[in-house]
């Protein structure tokens, strides 16, 4: 199958105007300010997005594609992603996450969602694990799932600073990366390790201390969450201009209820302006994880549930609200999370790709959606 996506306006993520984007064999063959090819050429596609922007496919890197929830009891289990609900919000590229129930939830099913989502046209990793320390792997060991299992690229989430974590210590943490490193140097990946950061206090003082006690480097940790409280985005702040990466979460936010300075688009520009490295900064849903309310007290009061939606929508608000340009803000669910993770043909639209695009419309507002060459979604002229 081969598609010519002619006169799109190209955020690769970087601006680069007018282009033709030629696609064949899921992979991006040639990018022109005008591609010519025979219109009786075989399995040809021809797609007139004039007036339509092309960025690339959305990458969310923390989903609870096998569910996730049950804090407040078996009826509060929240229902595994369908590939239909990824598509519908741009997200071309997932990584699964368990979250608190590492139990019931097994590595098995996990594993076999993310199969499932690969099977269905859409690119999917997991991390092994879930809140808990010791880890539960498929295999014996952290390092083993992650050399033998291709889906497999790190561990977690790994709850710290939470009155539901297994409560690590620093020693705990730093076994923990050292496994994941050493599983992803020998299997050529990432080997990160993301680290929930709850409301506790000590949620960075333990990974500084983890990384003071060691010898490898910020990029094995991705602390997410971090714009639980303005307390912990602006210590994310200074963790990332030393060189970490991190990582805010775009669903949850309750307008009038929560400090609008943790508003992931709100955030961002705060970051911007606080000289902040863009690049050391993503976007994640949370998608299908479970939002619950404690009281004081840690008792249940109720939850939500995070949406995939919610990515494409602080990034518009980003975008729209506060001014940033749309190829800064693309970066936090494209490239960013591409180079984190070491998604090698991920994250940009440049030749030798993955042709993962989404063509947005002047509103920043979905036209259609391309995973591995193939259109899932339509609103576009196509002949």
């Amino acid at each position: 199958m081969i598609t010519l996506i002619k006169q799109a306006t190209l955020h690769a993520p970087a601006f680069s105007g007018q282009k033709d984007i030629l696609v064949s064999d899921q992979r991006i063959a040639a990018i022109a300010d005008s591609i010519d090819i025979p219109n009786d050429l075989p399995a040809l596609s021809v797609v007139d997005a004039k007036g339509l922007m092309a960025v690339p496919g959305f990458i969310d890197n923390h989903v609870h594609i096998a569910g996730g929830g049950g804090e407040g009891g078996f009826e509060t289990r929240t229902p595994e992603i369908e590939a239909s609900d990824l598509i519908k919000a741009g997200v071309t590229t997932v990584i699964g996450v368990r979250g608190t129930d590492g139990f019931t939830r097994t590595m098995k099913n996990f594993i076999t969602k993310a199969k499932s989502l690969r099977k269905k046209g859409l690119s999917c990793w997991i991390l092994t694990g879930s809140y808990q320390v010791p880890v539960r792997t498929l295999t014996e060991s952290i390092e083993l799932d992650i050399m033998l299992v291709d889906e497999i690229i790190g561990v977690g989430e790994i709850a710290i600073a939470d009155h539901r974590s297994s409560h690590p210590d620093v020693k705990d943490l730093t076994a923990l990366v050292s496994s994941a490193r050493i599983g992803g140097m020998l299997a050529g990946k990432a080997g990160v390790v993301n680290i929930h950061l709850g409301s506790g206090e000590n949620g960075f003082d333990m990974i500084e201390a983890c990384l003071a006690q060691s010898e490898f480097p910020q990029s094995h940790l991705l602390p997410t969450h971090v714009n639980r409280n303005f307390e912990l985005l602006s210590r994310g702040f200074e963790y990332a201009k030393r060189g970490g990466f991190i990582d805010l979460t775009t669903s949850g936010y309750t307008e009038g209820k929560d400090d609008i300075r943790t508003k992931c688009s709100r955030a961002l520009k705060m970051a911007i302006e606080d000289q902040v490295p863009v690049e050391r900064i993503s976007f994640s849903s949370d998608g299908q994880g479970s939002l619950p309310v404690f009281d004081e007290n840690f008792n249940f009061q109720g939850y939500g549930v995070g949406s995939c939606a919610s990515l494409l929508a602080e990034v518009r608000d980003a975008v729209v609200k506060e001014k940033i340009p749309l190829e800064t803000a693309i970066r936090v669910i494209t490239r960013n999370p591409a180079e984190m993770l070491q998604l090698h043909g991920k994250g940009k639209i440049e030749k030798g790709y993955d042709a993962d695009i989404v063509l947005l419309k002047e509103d920043l507002s979905i036209a259609a959606v391309m995973a591995k060459g193939r259109f899932h979604k339509a609103g576009y002229t196509i002949r």
